[in-house]
């Protein structure tokens, strides 16, 4: 489940690490055991600051959130949102005359499984990175329903991020004997993005890794049929050289076996 894959890497936080704010699904805040609900006026705000990562300029910031509203009401809606956080228990925010930014100390789903992904690609897992699998597909829907173009960018850059993760944490999984894992985790890899030829690289060689050649030609051959359908495309052949070259036991030649007339003359 992707929300015990994050409490994993949210787990895995040094002591009193502070409130996290989660973008994957929906917006809610946690602390500890402890949820909150954000006001539906508020989300926008919250979610702007949190994909911008730094010190914003209040009145740009209104004016991105509130664009058909004159300057001195985007001002007032920025307050209001701000005020209706505060009075939830989100005080994520911290603010002066000018600027907006997180307070210290405040985590976000988003950046906890980007620097995952991160330290699998570099081939250097630590901690909780290996304990939980991401196996949910939420895990690839960063604000579902939200078509800003801000939020756009980041959804694409988050999945790029995380598909790569997890490409690299199956080939983890499979070196260190965990094949069976690493089965499933190229398999939500590929389920993600069907055509996306580095997942379906990734799960052959699980396959091939935990002995399943059938299996591994099964997926190709899959594969194959997709990509003749939807893109007219063939696969690269190096993922058929990597069942080829697959060390299968093979029956004995012919030649090799006893002729039924040898045996009768035998007889």
């Amino acid at each position: 489940m992707t929300a015990d894959f994050v409490d994993a890497l949210v787990a895995d936080q040094p002591a009193g690490a502070g409130p996290v704010l989660r973008l994957l699904g929906d917006v809610r805040v946690s602390h500890g055991t402890r949820w909150y609900d954000v006001p539906e006026g508020s989300k926008r705000l919250l979610v702007y600051v949190a994909l911008h990562r730094r010190r914003l300029d209040r009145g740009h910031a209104a004016a991105t959130l509130w664009p058909d509203a004159p300057d001195s009401r985007a001002a007032g809606n920025l307050r209001s949102a701000l005020w209706r956080l505060n009075q939830a228990h989100v005080g994520l925010i911290g603010v002066d005359r000018h600027h907006l930014a997180f307070r210290p100390g405040v985590l976000v789903d988003i950046d906890l499984v980007t620097a995952w992904a991160g330290r699998l690609i570099a081939g250097r897992p630590a901690g909780a990175d290996l304990t939980a699998l991401p196996t949910g597909g939420i895990l690839f829907d960063l604000l579902p329903g939200w078509y800003d173009d801000w939020v756009l960018t980041e959804r694409e850059r988050v999945r790029q991020r995380v598909l790569h993760g997890m490409e690299a944490m199956s080939r983890h999984l499979v070196t260190t004997g965990r094949c069976a894992e690493a089965v499933e985790v190229a398999l939500t890899a590929a389920g993600a993005e069907p055509l996306r030829e580095s997942a379906q690289r990734v799960l052959l060689e699980a396959h091939l890794a935990e002995g399943n050649w059938v299996e591994g030609r099964r997926g190709l051959d899959t594969y194959r049929r997709l990509l003749a359908r939807e893109l007219d495309m063939e696969p690269d052949p190096r993922l058929a050289e990597l069942l080829d070259a697959y060390p299968r036991a093979r029956p004995a030649a012919t030649a090799d076996r006893p002729r039924a007339s040898s045996i009768n003359a035998m007889s």
